[in-house]
């Protein structure tokens, strides 16, 4: 008898199954869309950093070099596209002779391939105007092509502006990021 009351008390009943079951459900109720929004979160910043960051090397590098440097838009990593779809990829290299187009004597200095599948979708262009290149001179000063502050816009595939990031490009040269609502991100 003793064995029979052992192996009775050994499992769950269904009380305590359906309970830890219930407890489950409202932590994942609770824990998914605060996990959606931190990966979307990260994804979206390190995503503009990116350009963020290389422009900044382009600047520092036409500086410290006294020549051009260009940032332009490229899908194959060693010419310039002529288009304002900043998620297909950069290249970064030294235009010696400003023409905004990788000569045979011009090194690319940094390549960035388009955005992974995970964030396909991810738009990241001019919020007005056709913006496809920025060449900055030996003073660090930015040839946008434009008199005024240059803003991306980079957006997820919902398009909510939660997640709508922007980075600012003064003609001379000053880079910011922004969130949507602030600034010149609209």
């Amino acid at each position: 008898m003793d064995g029979m009351a052992h192996a009775r008390s050994a499992g769950f009943t269904i009380t305590e199954l359906v309970m830890a079951m219930a407890i489950v459900s409202i932590l994942l109720t609770i824990g998914i869309p605060s996990f959606k929004y931190v990966t979307t979160s990260n994804r979206v910043a390190t995503e503009l950093n990116g350009l963020l960051g290389d422009m900044q090397y382009a600047r520092s590098e036409a500086i410290k070099e006294g020549l051009p440097v260009t940032v332009c838009v490229s899908s194959d990593g060693q010419t310039c596209d002529g288009t304002n779809l900043w998620q297909h990829g950069w290249i970064v290299f030294l235009d010696s002779n400003s023409d905004q187009q990788v000569d045979n004597n011009e090194v690319v200095m940094r390549v960035q391939a388009s955005f992974n599948s995970f964030s396909s979708a991810d738009t990241f262009e001019p919020q007005a105007g056709d913006f496809t290149y920025i060449t900055f001179n030996r003073e660090g000063y930015a040839a946008t092509g434009n008199a005024a502050i240059v803003t991306l816009q980079l957006h997820d595939p919902t398009n909510g502006a939660q997640w709508t990031r922007c980075l600012a490009i003064t003609p001379v040269g000053m880079l910011s990021s922004e969130k949507s609502g602030v600034g010149a991100c609209t």
